[in-house]
């Protein structure tokens, strides 16, 4: 297996059309046929089914796949390690996050890694609930990820970087808008707008738990991925939402944010990653997270 066929499998693979996969590779597609044939042949396996309208991967070729990309990611990292001056941070970095619960957390460590480390490759994952994120720091997919804590992952490790007290988000012309507070009881008849049970949410469950201490279970309107969309449908009078008083600052026009009343609602986040999975570029980005996003002192 050659590196130049490894090259012509993947763009073949993620082009799923031999011409346009000859055009990235700036060569004719009849070479490039030969090459993924030799491929083929080295494995004693097809990797696509051809016709005259349609390329697809065969059982073969999707088992190639991730192997190919890493394989490539490899010779990249060797590329850069070759000519990087010593002490400098390469490589990549994928990090997961959940979309508006980080508007204030993600940006100052995305600027600082690229002020810090301008040869690290970082790449950005959003809409990634808790659990979702804590499956793709097992399986590989993500390096580095924001999450709702306490979580139970015996392999991953985390550090808390955010405390929170949580509101109740109404729209403008909700009757309890016009109070300076409210009581979790007093929410008891409005329809909730929450995460999905099923992705994991830390702030669904902190909601279910001050709802149960207020003596009712919500009722649940609708369940969406993104926090931004459920302020949205706040806005669009579907119904109320728990959310961190951080968000604030970013609500769409027609809704009002209202603090708690009682003991505080709280919502705890941090960073996760996979100890087993240690790079220099992920350890060079919890050292800069330390500094950035510290853990609060509450």
């Amino acid at each position: 297996m050659e590196l130049r066929q490894i090259e012509a499998f993947l763009a073949v693979a993620e082009e799923l059309h031999f011409g346009r996969a000859a055009e990235r590779l700036r060569m004719a597609q009849s070479p490039l046929s030969q090459t993924i044939k030799k491929l083929e042949k080295g494995l004693g396996a097809p990797l696509f089914e051809r016709n005259t309208r349609s390329v697809t991967l065969t059982p073969a070729g999707h088992s190639l796949l991730p192997h190919a990309r890493r394989i490539l990611d490899e010779v990249d990292l060797a590329r850069r390690a070759v000519s990087a001056g010593t002490g400098t941070v390469y490589g990549k970095l994928a990090i997961g996050f959940s979309g508006a619960l980080n508007h204030a957390t993600l940006p100052p460590l995305t600027r600082a890694l690229r002020q810090h480390y301008p040869q690290l490759d970082v790449s950005l994952h959003g809409g990634l609930l808790t659990q979702e994120a804590l499956h793709q720091l097992g399986n590989g997919a993500l390096d580095l990820a924001f999450i709702g804590l306490p979580i139970d992952a015996p392999s991953l490790a985390t550090r808390r970087i955010a405390t929170e007290r949580l509101g109740v988000t109404l729209p403008a012309d909700h009757p309890l808008a016009g109070q300076a507070t409210v009581e979790v009881a007093e929410l008891a008849g409005d329809p909730f707008i929450t995460m999905p049970a099923a992705q994991g949410s830390t702030l669904r469950e902190v909601t279910f738990a001050a709802c149960a201490a207020a003596g009712f279970r919500p009722r649940i309107s609708q369940e969406v991925s993104d926090p931004y969309t459920a302020l949205s449908l706040v806005a669009g009078g579907v119904g109320i939402s728990l959310m961190p008083e951080s968000i604030e600052g970013i609500m769409p026009a027609g809704i009002v944010f209202l603090p708690l009343q009682g003991d505080d609602v709280l919502l705890f986040s941090g960073l996760a990653w996979n100890p087993g999975a240690m790079s220099p570029a992920l350890r060079a980005a919890i050292q800069l997270a330390e500094e950035v996003l510290p853990t609060p002192a509450d």
